[in-house]
């Protein structure tokens, strides 16, 4: 298989399905980002060597972006374009882990400060551009056909990263700088 085709050098690509799109489309925008969140997961899962069960669950997560993607990619309305399964168990597989991770962490009285580590730097930064991921595919929805399980399982996406970027600052003793307004 080539990796090069050619066929995008005129600021075009093509949708599965067919349809050919500006490189700047909403639907390109959108996927993209995900791709984008799924390599930043990628990023996160090679921080965990020392949490090998975690580096699991992410590896699991990021075959779930790899399939919204996949969604995003495909041309709405083509019947005959084969696509993996999007199930609402992966939602609650998310809000499953939130509950587990929130049972052990101290009550959290502030918005706390990214940073403090390294590894949870990085789930911050993952966790902001799922955000920006959402945020795409609401707007492309607006617009277009998009399965509304992709956008609820980006925002639960994100609040999970949230909640493990605290389980991590746990785990891992860093110093979590609760934000303190002033004024």
């Amino acid at each position: 298989m080539k990796i090069y085709t050619r066929t995008g050098d005129t600021g075009q690509t093509s949708l599965l399905g067919g349809a050919r799109v500006p490189k700047h489309h909403l639907r390109i925008e959108s996927y993209g980002t995900v791709d984008e969140l799924n390599s930043h997961v990628g990023l996160l899962r090679d921080h965990l060597g020392q949490f090998p069960e975690l580096q699991q669950e992410l590896t699991h997560i990021q075959e779930i972006l790899f399939t919204l993607g996949s969604h995003l990619a495909a041309e709405p309305g083509k019947p005959n374009v084969w696509l993996p399964d999007l199930d609402s168990a992966e939602v609650d597989f998310l809000e499953r882990r939130m509950d587990e991770m929130n049972a052990v962490l101290p009550e959290m009285k502030n918005f706390v400060l990214p940073g403090g580590h390294p590894t949870v730097s990085v789930c911050h930064i993952a966790r902001c551009v799922c955000r920006r991921a959402e945020r795409l595919c609401v707007h492309l929805s607006e617009e277009s056909e998009v399965n509304a399980l992709i956008v609820i399982y980006l925002n639960r996406l994100s609040d999970y990263l949230f909640v493990l970027s605290r389980k991590l600052s746990f785990d891992l003793g860093a110093d979590e700088k609760p934000w303190k307004p002033r004024g």
